[in-house]
């Protein structure tokens, strides 16, 4: 990496993580310093940390330029880190200062390394050995004279801390101040290599291929569940790790890194680097300053991960590529699947997208022959995909107010006979509410555009969340005319576990939501728990459908599965696609067969008839056809604009002006769709108001957002947020 060096008072621009629309002008410290510098520079009253980023501007008169109070000791942001803040800004449309607070989010930067007492073997042996004694001063020989914490020994040595530390007084054992920010020990690619399947083998080997060449590439890794991805692309890391570059593996959630950290020991002998919320303040700072040195290999970690300052990236797994929370919905809104590419592409990197139900997107990239494809078609083991059928909810006898079906019930009991588990699953989270006849199955629908409509109570009226029109609620059924029978769809988990109780009161129910657990590690204890057989039946939501192993599950039904179909949202059928094949894949992951039953008002819907008959490629290229149609992603261009204020007034008059005023958006011929309430339309007491705006794959789309967005003038109190290619329209 070449580096542009500034003596001492040369007119340096630094780039501060401060909410300013510029680089700022600074002198250069004692000593000089360089592009990519990270410094400590004063700013008013307070000092900050900011990165050098070229020449100053000059426009400022030289005698009141600051100097640089003094140049941090991290290793310094590299050119292709600053090419990404910088792409990255420019097609989200986000000032550089958030993209740089995303990139040095690590407590303490700036701060000496902090001490920890350490322990490593001493002098002369005690005067007094005992059996505990032995067992320490034998651990600490067998680790060649490494270093250890107080608790790390003596869990190591199964002994109290009490009998270390009387070593310690013997001067057996040395106690030494050391800093916390500790390299990570070194993985070893050919620890635990496991034996592969055919189909295995010949994945693997084309990532191996891959990761070795030190290219730029993507590739879909795609796989029903069980089929052993996560072991395929281990592979990939193992041939990332022995040509000496950085591995990322980024996961949907953390209630899924615990159990995949236990993975990646048994198969690399030591544990990554983790990077998430559940991490200490004092491991951020470490993890963050070790990417940056080169001594974290592999960084297992949540989408934030993409922003650390890795010396050499050689792979990004992107596992669960489907997954809607790779999309960060505030502060800076991205696409961490999306910024995975792009990180790559300046790093020489290749990408592996993971996904038994990869996003349309994706598929639309492989078609295109911009990623390539690798599929693995067969459960490892004994394990075999379960077999699928639908409820008919039309012909159930389900009393008001219930939701598990006769059909469902039967089912349930079957297996709880048989020892094994069922598992009820609520299509709950991300979607609004649909009003759906329960006698035909008719989901209202908007008369000026393709969405259905959405309940809201306070205003007694249907609203359209894509164009804004709204009617009142009709008490009769506009299909087929049934009184009484229109209802918002979708109960919730704990009405769930109340009813199944009642229906199955010697049962064993337990409900997992991530909103019932204080800690990330709380909710893994209690699914290990659950795996190991502690619940004849589980109630959840979309958690369950990600990652989960429950090797004694083997019944699924789903309670919802029309909810998400022909929402507002125009993924709402891929989603529900996805979320299905998903959810009916934990069922029979062992040897005992597996069954995923799925009530709904509409068999006869395509997607559920796909889901059902398992034909991915006919369901992918229908869905295809019809959003190429529309002209709309991955065959278009879409940007979600949010007006947020105290005001209602306020936002509807601005949303209204905007759409008025829309002649740099019309120049590259796109469509601007509102105002219109946001579905959400009140957060924390501020009215929000949407746009949308749609134009053609080729046009300049963000360029045009820029010019429109600068000609308005916004109140103090007013916030306006764009997102591009908007993935929840909330």
């Amino acid at each position: 990496m070449t580096q542009t060096h500034f003596d001492q008072g040369d007119l340096i621009g630094v780039l501060t993580t401060q909410p300013l629309d510029r680089v700022l002008d600074y002198k250069a410290p004692e000593g000089g310093c360089f592009v990519g510098a990270f410094v400590e520079v004063p700013l008013g009253p307070r000092k900050v940390v900011g990165v050098v980023w070229g020449k100053g501007r000059g426009d400022w008169d030289y005698n009141k330029v600051r100097s640089v109070i003094r140049v941090l000791d991290v290793a310094p942001m590299r050119d292709e880190m600053r090419q990404f803040l910088e792409r990255a800004a420019d097609y989200t449309l986000t000032p550089m200062s958030a993209m740089l607070r995303l990139a040095t989010r690590a407590p303490g930067l700036g701060d000496p390394p902090s001490m920890r007492k350490v322990y490593r073997l001493g002098g002369d042996p005690p005067a007094r050995m005992t059996d505990a004694r032995g067992k320490v001063l034998a651990v600490l020989r067998d680790y060649g004279g490494l270093s250890f914490t107080l608790k790390e020994l003596a869990e190591t040595a199964g002994v109290t801390s009490s009998v270390v530390k009387g070593l310690v007084k013997t001067g057996a054992v040395a106690e030494e101040d050391a800093p916390r920010d500790t390299p990570f020990p070194l993985l070893d690619p050919d620890y635990g290599s496991k034996d592969l399947t055919a189909d295995q083998q010949a994945g693997a080997k084309v990532l191996r291929e891959a990761v070795t060449a030190g290219t730029y590439g993507t590739t879909l890794l795609k796989g029903v569940t069980g089929s052993g991805k996560t072991e395929v692309y281990l592979e990939a890391v193992a041939a990332c790790l022995s040509a000496g570059r950085q591995a990322l593996v980024l996961l949907p959630e953390i209630a899924l890194t615990g159990e995949f950290i236990d993975r990646v020991e048994a198969r690399f002998g030591m544990k990554p680097a983790e990077w998430h919320s559940g991490v200490t303040a004092t491991e951020r700072r470490r993890v963050w300053r070790m990417v940056g040195q080169g001594q974290a290999q592999l960084v297992v970690g949540a989408r934030s991960a993409l922003f650390l300052p890795y010396r050499q990236l050689g792979l990004i797994v992107v596992d669960e590529e489907h997954d809607t929370s790779y999309k960060q919905e505030d502060g800076v809104l991205y696409n961490a699947r999306d910024m995975a590419v792009l990180r790559a592409s300046l790093n020489a990197a290749q990408v592996v997208l993971a996904s038994a139900t990869p996003s349309l997107e994706s598929w639309a990239n492989v078609e295109a022959g911009k990623y390539a494809r690798l599929e693995l078609t067969s459960r490892f083991g004994e394990a075999v995909m379960p077999s699928m059928a639908a409820i008919d909810m039309r012909s159930e006898e389900v009393k008001s107010g219930h939701w598990v079906s006769p059909t469902l019930q039967g089912a349930i009991r079957a297996r709880i006979e048989k020892g094994e588990q069922s598992l009820i699953f609520l299509n709950r989270r991300g979607y609004a509410p649909i009003t759906l006849c329960r006698a035909c199955g008719h989901q209202i629908g908007c008369d000026q555009c393709d969405a259905r409509m959405v309940e809201h109570r306070f205003l007694k009226r249907l609203m359209c969340h894509q164009c804004g029109e709204t009617k009142p609620m009709p008490t009769v059924c506009p299909s087929c005319e049934a009184e009484d029978k229109l209802s918002a769809v979708g109960p919730g988990v704990e009405r769930m576990g109340e009813e199944v109780t009642a229906l199955f009161p010697d049962a064993r129910v337990v409900v997992l939501s991530s909103d019932l657990y204080g800690s990330a590690r709380a909710m893994k204890a209690h699914i290990a728990e659950i795996a190991e057989g502690g619940a004849d039946i589980i109630i959840g939501t979309q958690l369950v459908a990600k990652g989960h192993n429950f090797p004694k599950l083997t019944l699924v039904g789903v309670i919802d599965a029309d909810l998400g179909l022909q929402g507002s949202d125009l993924r709402a059928a891929e989603r529900t696609f996805q979320l299905m094949r998903q959810v009916a894949g934990r069922a029979g992951r062992a040897a005992a067969p597996g069954e995923a039953l799925m009530q709904t008002y509409q068999p006869e819907h395509p997607v559920i008839r796909a889901i059902i008959a398992g034909d991915e490629e006919q369901f992918w290229a229908a869905e295809a056809a019809e959003r190429k149609q529309a002209g709309v992603p991955p065959y278009g261009r879409m940007a979600g604009i949010v007006l947020s204020s105290p005001n209602v007034q306020e936002v509807f008059d601005l949303g209204t002006e905007m759409a008025r005023r829309s002649e740099p958006l019309r120049r590259i011929g796109a469509q601007v769709f509102g105002p219109a309430p946001a579905p959400i339309a009140r957060i924390r007491g501020r009215h929000r108001v949407r746009l949308l705006v749609k134009a053609e794959k080729s046009a300049p789309l963000q360029r045009a957002l820029a010019d429109w967005a600068a000609q308005f003038k916004l109140p103090t109190n007013l916030r306006l947020s764009i997102d591009i290619d908007p993935q929840s329209f909330y």
